[in-house]
């Protein structure tokens, strides 16, 4: 699904899928290089929202936008630690006591006023989140939505060619047999 536009989200969410987000981590565009999913204020705002849901530590963070997108994005930690530093040094977030090793982070008030102001651009990012993973799932059933398609095709003609009563018996003990296997799947 490679695209005919150049540019990132900002052509809506048409343009995104034909540039080939949402294909593994990272998706790859044009040219086969990297495409972030998100710039910089943008995964901010993820990051924080996130954040403000509960305290979070790094790796959590990739793992819920992970989940959010149904598997098929997950931002690299080499973008994610970058900004959750940034995070803490825009006071948007703080570190908490935590067990072993790993930086728990919690939203600040500052953060929260910053979830406010910016509330319609957050919930446009995590709907694409959502998107991403509803495209995914569709893919993921690509070969029996072709499948379908193609008994549909083969139905009608067969159908519309004869129209023999015996054949339309058969056809449905067919049909009816193939359900059966389909369940026991």
């Amino acid at each position: 699904m490679r695209g005919r536009h150049g540019g990132g989200f900002g052509g809506g969410f048409a343009d995104a899928f034909e540039d080939g987000f949402g294909e593994g981590r990272g998706g790859r565009g044009r040219g086969g290089g990297r495409r972030r999913m998100f710039d910089g204020a943008e995964l901010r705002l993820i990051l924080l929202t996130l954040i403000g849901e509960q305290p979070r530590h790094g790796y959590d963070l990739i793992k819920a936008i992970e989940e959010r997108s149904g598997g098929a994005y997950a931002p690299s930690p080499g973008v994610v630690y970058p900004t959750i530093t940034m995070l803490e040094d825009m006071g948007h977030i703080a570190e908490q006591a935590a067990e072993g090793s790993k930086r728990l982070f919690a939203i600040t008030d500052a953060g929260k006023l910053e979830i406010g102001e910016q509330a319609e651009l957050i919930e446009a990012l995590f709907a694409r989140l959502g998107a991403l993973g509803e495209q995914r799932g569709d893919e993921d059933r690509s070969p029996v939505k072709r499948a379908m398609i193609n008994l549909a095709m083969a139905l009608r003609t067969r159908m519309t060619r004869d129209r023999n009563p015996d054949l339309a018996h058969d056809i449905a003990a067919l049909l009816d047999e193939t359900a059966r296997k389909i369940e026991r799947l």
